[in-house]
């Protein structure tokens, strides 16, 4: 929907593994930065919501989540509304957070994404991504995913039937790093995409990671390293595949005229947010992202080439290449080609997670929405120091979750402009 919406404050906290953290305290310090930083106090808010996924199965906390984080900053008496919405849950938040200002319900709203992942059992911690789809279709999903493409020989194909899918997935690591890696193996079978490409990826993220002090990891990899390091599902080695960590971030979401009057003086405003679910379609219809970017564009009056900067659901490095794909960014079966010619690193033609996405910023799944949307701000605010996209005029931010069918459950693409 069309917005008329102002990010007035942004605040985030570093994403990695806080053991000694909990949701209160990483939720506290990303909303206290972010309402500092628009120049507010915590009682002018008027309206939250708090993104989260994963708290039920990791400390238990249900029903309640963001009443019980926001209740220690002294924030009650407003509505605060709880989002879940698998790995899109606080995109979803700041959706609504914006939808509601645009709409004339509040002139100023909070949208909070704030996740503990981290668990003594890591078990624990891939149940919170089990849980992302239909469990009454969990062995249909396993089966499906150790079917080779179209019958045979896709590369990594015989790893991936000894230690692939049902072979300790949602047990060893992530349920979805397997639906990553089966939708990796299509591609490279269908478009000849190659695991250098991957790793371009992943090297590539690594590099902006490297310059943005709140990411989880900072180390540089290149492509070399990518594909030296352990295997995690074929072909997906260990740096292809977003982390588990604990994180928050949250916006500030005001009207126009509350901006002005705040003195705001390079407002971000919030052309569109597109929110769709998943349903069944022909494997090569349009699907949640492609029918969300249509929207976004045609709602913002853009097309892709008109981006400067943009963040995408890497959850693994095959998910940008195909997201490459599904927002235009360039034709079906050349994301690969796009990463391998770096034009979607810092310097290129459209640099893409330059906070260093997913895979090396970190993916506490509630935050990351409401992270992406962070790093958009301090873009086009021209405020993100070594990362700084120069000119940098439109954002677009695509984050997605869970699995329904042949799509994700849940799609959300924003579109910013300074």
């Amino acid at each position: 929907m069309r917005m008329d919406a102002v990010v007035a404050g942004v605040g985030m906290t570093r994403f990695g593994k806080h053991p000694d953290r909990g949701l209160k305290d990483l939720g506290a310090e990303a909303v206290s930065a972010a309402v500092a930083d628009a120049g507010l106090e915590l009682g002018d808010l008027q309206a939250a919501y708090v993104g989260n996924c994963a708290a039920g199965t990791v400390t238990g906390q249900e029903s309640i989540r963001g009443q019980v984080i926001l209740h220690p900053l002294g924030i009650g008496r407003i509505p605060v509304v709880n989002v879940e919405n698998a790995c899109a849950s606080g995109s979803t938040a700041f959706h609504l957070a914006a939808a509601m200002v645009t709409a004339g319900m509040y002139d100023t709203a909070l949208a909070l994404g704030v996740e503990k992942l981290t668990h003594p059992d890591k078990r624990v911690s891939f149940a919170a991504f089990a849980g992302a789809v239909d469990v009454e279709e969990v062995r249909a999903l396993l089966d499906q995913l150790a079917t080779p493409p179209g019958g045979g020989g896709a590369p990594g194909e015989e790893a991936a039937g000894k230690g692939g899918a049902g072979g300790g997935a949602g047990e060893k690591r992530s349920m979805f790093m397997d639906i990553y890696a089966h939708a990796a193996r299509n591609h490279m079978a269908r478009y000849g995409t190659t695991v250098e490409q991957l790793a371009a990826v992943a090297a590539k993220n690594s590099l902006h990671g490297s310059l943005n002090p709140r990411a989880q990891f900072r180390e540089v990899l290149t492509v070399d390293d990518v594909l030296a390091a352990p295997m995690i599902v074929p072909p997906l080695t260990r740096p292809m595949c977003s982390p588990i960590g604990d994180g928050a971030a949250a916006l500030v979401v005001t009207s126009a005229a509350r901006a002005r009057e705040l003195g705001i003086r390079r407002p971000v405003r919030v052309a569109t947010s597109v929110l769709r679910s998943g349903w069944d379609h022909g494997p090569d219809e349009p699907g949640t992202v492609e029918l969300c970017a249509r929207e976004a564009f045609e709602e913002a009056g853009l097309g892709p080439g008109d981006l400067d900067v943009a963040e995408v659901h890497d959850a693994s490095a095959p998910a940008e290449i195909i997201t490459y794909e599904q927002l235009g960014l360039c034709g079906r079966g050349e994301g690969g080609a796009l990463a391998e010619r770096g034009d979607t690193r810092l310097g290129g033609r459209l640099p893409v997670n330059t906070s260093g996405g997913l895979l090396r910023k970190g993916h506490p799944v509630g935050a990351s929405g409401v992270a992406q949307i962070v790093e958009l701000t301090e873009q086009l605010r021209g405020t993100s120091g070594e990362r700084q996209v120069e000119g940098a005029r439109v954002g677009l931010a695509q984050n997605g979750g869970g699995k329904k069918g042949n799509d994700a459950a849940a799609m959300c693409v924003t579109v910013l402009r300074s």
